[in-house]
């Protein structure tokens, strides 16, 4: 069977699957508060459409789906994609990132569908803040998502939250806190460039040194520790005594390129070899023929570079490539 290796030797296990740009937040450091142009709706891939694409995905050695967006749950019918994901033979995980607005109403369907496990984006735990943040929404919808997935056996579950300068670092503590007094698995994620390496972003980004810092001030101990299923480029602690974990990924300050795994599948059927990178390649037009789509896949791995630079773009410094013009939302985080 073929394999999907890079030409640095990387095997690819791991395919991301966005399935709509729609989104019912609009978080500052996804897309603009006005938001943005949404795809029209036929310009998406439907459920089988998506389901052929992983089929052959799988056939080269893709093993793990994680469901995005946008917010995956405001698309209809989601649990019938996972359903079609799941049936196929090989698949050993299909995961699904949310924000949780959706999430109590749906946890249990999804989870009978064939879904395994849950990330939770959850930026703060003050109810202002999250205004500030999300511009929309409602805080304790979220936390009622995670006592949902909780109950429907979602787990482990993990709690994404960016960090952002000037806005929630004085929250370091609580969240590590959260992760000492509740089986939760919070991963403080680094502010990246998707879309916009503008002076804003620079103005916010804030280096994970801080959550180690804050950790030492607090007093804790940290035990290392491998992390939970699906932990990925994830550098994960525990605080001695306590029931979760922690974890830091910094694709800024300390890229995991050199042991990257991962596709990404956009709504409207583009795969990316990488995710700060403009290179995509339409799987429309090998629909309906398993050779051309083996082909495409051989392909990303042929063009894939060697890692996404985004140091640089903090420095300032000239890249190789282009970088990506879609926002988060618009690729599938």
């Amino acid at each position: 069977m073929a394999e999907l290796l890079d030409r640095f030797g990387r095997k690819h296990t791991y395919l991301r699957i966005s399935v709509t740009d729609r989104c019912n937040l609009r978080c500052l450091y996804c897309m603009p508060e006005e938001g943005v142009q949404f795809m029209d709706q036929d310009r998406l891939l439907t459920y089988p459409q998506i389901v052929e694409v992983a089929e052959s995905a799988v056939k080269l050695g893709i093993r793990k789906f994680r469901i995005t967006g946008g917010e995956p749950l405001v698309r209809q019918g989601l649990d019938e994609l996972i359903a079609g994901l799941s049936a196929l033979p090989g698949v050993e995980d299909i995961s699904l990132t949310t924000n949780g607005l959706l999430l109590k109403q749906q946890a249990r369907k999804l989870k009978e569908a064939g879904l395994k496990r849950v990330n939770i984006s959850l930026d703060t735990m003050d109810d202002v803040r999250f205004k500030f943040i999300a511009r929309r929404g409602e805080l304790n919808r979220v936390w009622e998502g995670i006592e949902a997935a909780a109950e429907a056996g979602l787990g482990p579950i993990k709690l994404n939250c960016v960090l952002l300068k000037g806005v929630n670092e004085d929250e370091i503590g609580r969240f590590l806190k959260l992760s000492m007094e509740r089986p939760i698995h919070v991963r403080f994620i680094e502010y990246m460039p998707i879309g916009h390496d503008d002076a804003g972003w620079r103005s916010r980004y804030l280096p994970l040194s801080a959550v180690i810092e804050e950790a030492a001030r607090l007093g804790f101990s940290l035990q290392r520790e491998e992390g939970p299923q699906g932990s990925g480029p994830s550098e994960n602690w525990r605080i001695a005594g306590g029931v979760g974990t922690f974890g830091l990924i910094h694709p800024v300050s300390d890229h995991f390129c050199q042991s990257c795994n991962r596709l990404r599948l956009t709504a409207d059927g583009h795969l990316k070899p990488c995710l700060y990178w403009m290179d995509e390649l339409s799987v429309k037009p090998a629909l309906g023929s398993p050779e051309a789509m083996e082909s495409l896949f051989l392909k990303a791995m042929d063009v894939k570079p060697e890692n996404h630079e985004m140091a640089a773009v903090l420095a300032g410094t000239s890249l190789s490539h282009a970088p990506t013009e879609r926002r988060m939302s618009q690729i599938g985080g």
